[in-house]
């Protein structure tokens, strides 16, 4: 399945109404009923609001349901989405980047108070939406249908509005804990956006964009920390997970080495056969299940 840059994407295409700043994005988007599932990768994270229909989004530790009226924070990472075909599926999605989460935090003193020592672990936060939550969803909707007049500061107004409302509700305290640790943190934890995702089909680049980093420089502080290239780090990595699902699953080679982030399964045997003396199912026949 082709992972899509879904910020690129809506970013670029001309058929969205869409509202772009340096460092958001706003976005209406009306998913076709024939779309029902796709993996997206995305190096902002994202708040989605559905106007209408019904949408799981998937993670590594759980899957949220949505329809309408209900909102949810996306962690920049690799997702997949399923849509219920009943009717169309229509949100107004937000891209958010770390620099504007700190910025905001920083600038104003209420937000700064608490150390967030642990990190955290949840990739998708569902947001509480009360009654002026939706009045601002309804506003930037309507600036949505009027593009071509609107400056870039008011944008940025109605951008940090919703991030007041969102934090001044008790029922995200988890999530502004999330954004308590991007504040702190100087760089994206390069080694948590690797073990979260070595698995999926990505880029180099798109590896350096969910790290923070260019691409020279996610390669130059990637061998600082690892003592390796990205390349042969996602190899191991890779060709490990892929061991742990043979032995652990009923998968067939196949599918184990699209699961590990393999594109090819005849270059999957190969380089697994280098590392473990013997090819895939030779290699789950010699450890036999109780």
């Amino acid at each position: 399945m082709k992972i899509i840059d879904v910020y690129e994407f809506f970013k670029k295409h001309p058929g969205y109404n869409k509202l772009i700043g340096s460092d958001f994005l706003f976005v209406e988007y009306k998913c076709p009923l024939h779309v029902e599932e796709f993996q997206l990768w995305t190096k902002s994270h994202l708040i989605t609001y559905v106007v209408n229909g019904k949408k799981d989004w998937i993670s590594p530790n759980g899957t949220y349901q949505l329809t309408a009226g209900d909102a949810l924070f996306v962690r920049k990472g690799v997702y997949t989405t399923k849509q219920y075909l009943e009717e169309e599926y229509c949100v107004i999605l937000f891209f958010i980047t770390d620099d504007f989460i700190k910025k905001f935090i920083v600038e104003n003193d209420l937000l700064k108070n608490n150390i967030v020592t642990k990190p955290n672990q949840k990739y998708l936060f569902k947001i509480g939406v009360n009654d002026s939550f939706i009045s601002l969803i309804d506003s930037i909707f309507h600036y949505l249908k009027d593009v071509e007049n609107i400056p870039q500061s008011l944008i940025e107004i109605k951008f940090k509005e919703l991030l007041f409302n969102i934090a001044l509700n008790p029922e995200n305290n988890s999530l502004m804990r999330f954004f308590q640790t991007i504040n702190q943190n100087k760089k994206t934890d390069m080694e948590q956006v690797m073990m979260e995702n070595f698995q999926y089909d990505l880029k180099m680049e798109a590896f350096a964009k969910l790290c923070g980093r260019s691409l020279s420089a996610f390669k130059r502080d990637f061998k600082n920390d690892f003592k390796t290239t990205p390349s042969r780090w996602l190899t191991t990595r890779r060709l490990e997970y892929s061991k742990t699902l043979l032995l652990g699953t009923e998968l067939n080679v196949n599918q184990i080495c699209y699961e590990s982030g393999f594109k090819n399964p005849s270059h999957f045997i190969r380089i697994f056969k280098n590392k473990y003396n013997s090819p895939p199912n030779q290699f789950r026949s010699a450890y036999p299940k109780d």
